[in-house]
């Protein structure tokens, strides 16, 4: 495995994050922290959920599309951003067996992605594994390139960046890029505000405690001792940005201390602090980022619901 991120990096960002979040106005965690081991493991009984959409419509593309996107791309070497455990990624290693020959998953967590690569390594003998474990954010310029490559970000996790991250992402992928290069995205798409916001505020409230979720890492992590339950699961649709805002809200007058970083942090009863945006997306508006990336798009697929999206984009020109 390459390495280009180390526990002591994430330490140091972790304490970056929670220090600038805590200390700004209105006061923000980022969504990256949700994922400890218990936050995984919440975050795959969301995407069994009747109310949270996504991973099924993203599938559902996949199953259709796979081999329409290993004929476009007909790719040597696929680099997936955001492995994670690589299940989905399974239908286009399948497509791509006629011309794969180097499968790069990319994830933070280098532990849990050495397993899963073992994996798929076990299960493709021919293909050769190179798990990496970097931020993709901070890294793509440092990531394997190779002919005929095909980036894959899946899951709708561009979302999770603000207008002006997308803008610097994706212009990152775009300089990484030949050619004869490909960009496979996952997007969600907009529609009924009642749907979007019960796909995360869930009637049995599982996503609820994964957001909850972060301020046990915070505990763990950071010697801090929030009481997750003096905090309430809030789930908006902004309509001006088409996103959904997740928070936190406080039930009561509170103080909590960050002892690692010697930090006391006071909360006013009802005040909200932002854990992550999830932004939807409409045809035109992705056209228009990829393509102030440099990008154009080659294919727009849907599911038959017209819920979720997969764009195949190429260098424009």
């Amino acid at each position: 495995m390459d390495r280009f991120l180390t526990a002591d990096d994430l330490a140091k960002t972790l304490r970056q994050d929670v220090h600038e979040g805590l200390t700004g106005t209105p006061k923000t965690l980022p969504p990256k922290w949700f994922y400890d081991e218990r936050g995984s493991a919440l975050f795959e009984e969301i995407t069994r959920l009747e109310e949270y959409y996504p991973t099924r419509r993203e599938r559902e593309i996949l199953v259709e599309r796979s081999a329409d996107v290993a004929a476009a791309a007909r790719a040597r070497t696929l680099l997936e951003l955001g492995a994670g455990s690589g299940e989905k990624t399974r239908l286009l290693l399948g497509a791509l067996a006629g011309t794969l020959r180097t499968y790069v998953p990319v994830d933070v967590s280098g532990d849990f992605l050495e397993e899963a690569a073992a994996g798929i390594a076990a299960d493709h003998p021919g293909l050769e594994v190179r798990p990496v474990a970097a931020d993709y954010e901070r890294h793509l310029h440092l990531l394997p390139g190779g002919e005929r490559r095909l980036v894959a970000f899946l899951g709708g996790t561009i979302g999770n960046m603000r207008p002006a991250e997308r803008t610097g992402f994706l212009g990152g992928v775009r300089a990484t890029m030949s050619g004869d290069g490909f960009l496979l995205l996952g997007a969600d798409l907009v529609k009924d505000p009642g749907r979007l916001v019960a796909a995360y505020d869930d009637a049995a409230g599982v996503t609820a405690e994964f957001n909850r979720n972060v301020l046990r890492v915070i505990n763990a992590e950071l010697d801090a001792d929030f009481d997750p339950g003096a905090f309430e699961h809030v789930a908006v649709w902004n309509d001006a940005e088409e996103w959904i805002e997740m928070r936190l809200r406080s039930t009561r007058d509170q103080a909590v201390r960050v002892r690692a970083l010697d930090l006391e942090v006071r909360f006013a009863a009802g005040e909200e602090m932002r854990t992550e945006i999830s932004a939807k997306f409409r045809r035109e508006r992705l056209e228009a980022e990829l393509g102030a990336a440099g990008l154009e798009v080659a294919e727009f697929w849907t599911d038959a619901e017209g819920d979720f999206s997969l764009t195949l984009a190429r260098p424009a020109g």
